[in-house]
């Protein structure tokens, strides 16, 4: 049985979710709620997994539906660009880190003081962006250079 108050449905008002399309669901569930401590509260069609305060949903991808005409949902691609990102802060960068390695996690780079907070970047099995970062100087003020060229920051 489900249990009802664990699944994204507000009583009143909206909340928001993140929804991913995935390869294989047990791998995306089973990274959810090891490396970021999350709740399966359904396994499958779709696999929600509570992550904090929000929800992640995994389904795999399709054609058009008479919902989405049109539109088909696919993983991205090695090589894809990035167009949007899953983007978790955390307390403590320095732990949140070292148990995610320790479960297995591959980071893009180890946690990079930026002036304005500490970051890095993981994929999940899928290829998916996730930006992991501590707010550090800019709870007092103090924010990343701009960058060289005069674009703004990533």
């Amino acid at each position: 049985m489900v249990d009802r108050d664990a699944l994204p449905a507000p009583e009143h008002g909206l909340i928001v979710t993140h929804f991913l399309t995935v390869r294989d669901v047990s791998a995306s569930r089973a990274f959810y709620a090891g490396i970021l401590g999350g709740e399966v509260v359904l396994e499958e069609n779709p696999a929600i997994v509570k992550v904090a305060n929000t929800w992640i949903i995994m389904n795999p991808g399709g054609g058009p539906t008479p919902d989405k005409p049109g539109i088909t949902l696919r993983p991205p691609e090695p090589g894809d660009p990035v167009s949007a990102f899953l983007n978790v802060r955390v307390a403590d960068i320095a732990a949140f880190y070292a148990g995610a390695v320790a479960k297995g996690a591959r980071f893009v780079t180890e946690p990079i003081d930026r002036k304005a907070e500490i970051r890095c970047y993981l994929r999940d099995p899928d290829g998916y962006l996730i930006e992991v970062g501590q707010a550090t100087g800019m709870l007092e003020g103090i924010f990343a250079d701009p960058p060289p060229d005069g674009s703004r920051p990533g």
